[in-house]
């Protein structure tokens, strides 16, 4: 590895090269930050991603030889420390779904301003809060109904819910609702540094890789139904 410790190491996956150049350009102005390789596709995104160890890959869903949700699924499987942000063209893609169950930790809009994507890959970086709150709120509210609909969970999640305390159900049910850390630390009326505290403990016991994961099977378990 090179650079200091702290740098966030990021994998730009896009067909477009263009636009590969436009992120790069951006990413490496910050000093936390450093691009350590490209990929136009799929297939090579799950090699370079394998020889790069990446700490966050930036996805685009389309794209020739092998889409960025089969991509997402292999690198999430088999680099379990890598977080994935999908690239999506519309604020609610239509593969959003697939690439929540595929292992995504958030989802940037290709178009989103310079501030975003460096915040995007801070935040997922450090794994305590979903990107773009809003944007992830209606993403929930989208497919949640598919999630409950298609009965996807095997029991595993809801023997894993039963390991949870009580305020440990709180916690994610306020995750589930989009809330921010600081925000439930105000709905409980609790320190935010507590939150933190009970938030790694939902992740932990159901084996989560980050708050999405842990949305999705509060949504997949009934927890949380939508609208609700």
């Amino acid at each position: 590895m090179s650079g200091a410790d702290d740098v966030i190491r990021v994998l730009l996956v896009d067909d477009q090269q263009l636009l590969r150049a436009g992120f790069r350009m951006v990413i490496d102005s910050q000093p936390d930050l450093q691009v350590v390789g490209e990929a136009g596709d799929g297939e090579q995104a799950v090699s370079m991603a394998r020889a790069v160890t990446p700490d966050v890959v930036l996805m685009d869903v389309r794209m020739p030889r092998l889409d960025g949700i089969e991509a997402t699924a292999r690198i999430t499987a088999s680099l379990p420390e890598s977080k994935v942000v999908v690239l999506t063209t519309f604020d609610i893609d239509e593969y959003a779904l697939a690439a929540i169950r595929a292992g995504a930790s958030g989802f940037l809009l290709k178009d989103a301003p310079p501030e975003e994507l460096l915040a995007a890959v801070r935040t997922v970086h450090a794994g305590d809060a979903v990107i773009a709150p809003s944007t992830t709120r209606r993403l929930l509210e989208h497919v949640a109904p598919l999630l409950a609909a298609e009965g996807a969970d095997d029991g595993t999640g809801a023997s894993a819910l039963d390991a949870l305390t009580e305020r440990e159900r709180e916690v994610l049910v306020l995750m589930a609702r989009g809330r921010s850390n600081t925000e439930i630390a105000g709905d409980l009326h609790v320190a935010e540094a507590t939150v933190k505290t009970h938030v790694g403990r939902v992740l932990a016991k159901l084996g989560a890789r980050d708050r999405v994961q842990a949305v999705v099977t509060a949504y997949e378990t009934g927890l949380v139904r939508p609208g609700g």
